[in-house]
């Protein structure tokens, strides 16, 4: 099933878009999943840095090996920047959250992106949305707020990092479509991971200054020793990155944002199964209710 893109530069291919979107957030949960087994032994700098460090050197190999054409300064390096920097503050927004908020109430304001996406899409791209893109969002909403079923006392005014970075990851999918369609996705994995190193290090080196009663927690504690088990940690964090960052562009590159921004649900459900294999955290049946209308959700998206 492919279309004419809205842009008029390429065909759409909405079944590859839709497959890789399901394998990256795949990676991206399960990346996610690890961070969270180790997030009591390193900062979340640390794992900025050396998991894109790990990263580019493959990239770089990948690059030079498949299209060492694209080995170049982008043609559109402005907003290629600007999209690294968006998806980097993204993830510094959501973290920033977590120790204000429970787990549920950041993710179920996270989660509030495709929404976004199918928003941003209609008023920057001139997408047409129908009523049954706008029915699949809001069923894929319902059933993340099924499964994490935050109450209202979970809310607080950090609420609005989960919702910035909501938006922020919406409008770097736009620029993804819009701006920077015709780069090599391995060129916008590396542009993102150079980022991650970049802020990694200099909010390492800023952290430095602090006063040792202020370095410690996620967000502040110095640098971890690395042993032969966090290396290993790091790796499996680097082929998510890896996986996360190649697949969302090739995704939203191949298909319309508010398509494939419906299938972003399926993190939840993901998640969901992490729970169970890493934490022994079994679903109920309300939440099992939440990841049938989140696959629903996708199957209507599918047919708009």
């Amino acid at each position: 099933m492919s279309q004419l893109s809205s842009q008029g530069h390429r065909a759409d291919n909405i079944p590859l878009a839709v497959s890789i979107i399901v394998l990256t957030v795949l990676a991206l949960s399960l990346g996610d999943a690890l961070i969270k087994l180790t997030s009591g032994d390193f900062v979340i700098w640390q794992i900025f840095v050396i998991r894109s460090l790990i990263a580019i050197p493959v990239l770089l190999l990948v690059l030079a090996v498949a299209a060492p054409g694209s080995l170049r300064v982008p043609d559109e390096l402005g907003w290629v920047i600007l999209r690294s920097l968006m998806l980097v503050a993204m993830w510094v927004c959501y973290y920033l959250s977590l120790p204000k908020l429970t787990l549920s109430a950041a993710a179920a304001a996270y989660y509030t992106l495709p929404i976004f996406i199918t928003l941003f899409s209609a008023l920057f791209l001139g997408d047409r949305i129908s009523r049954k893109g706008w029915i699949a969002v809001f069923a894929g909403f319902l059933g993340v707020v099924l499964i994490l079923r935050p109450k209202a006392g979970d809310f607080n005014a950090y609420a609005i990092l989960p919702l910035a970075s909501a938006m922020l990851y919406a409008g770097a999918m736009i620029l993804t479509r819009s701006k920077c369609r015709a780069q090599h996705p391995l060129i916008l994995s590396l542009a993102l991971n150079v980022a991650f190193v970049i802020t990694g290090a200099v909010a390492a080196s800023l952290i430095l200054l602090l006063p040792d009663s202020l370095r410690q927690g996620f967000l502040f504690a110095p640098w971890a020793a690395m042993g032969g088990a966090e290396w290993l940690s790091m790796g499996l964090l680097a082929g998510a990155i890896l996986i996360g960052s190649i697949g969302a562009a090739i995704a939203y590159q191949n298909g319309p944002p508010a398509m494939i921004g419906a299938f972003d649900f399926a993190y939840v459900g993901f998640a969901v199964v992490w729970g169970v294999i890493l934490f022994a955290e079994i679903p109920d049946m309300v939440s099992a209710l939440g990841m049938l209308l989140i696959v629903g959700a996708g199957i209507l998206s599918l047919r708009q």
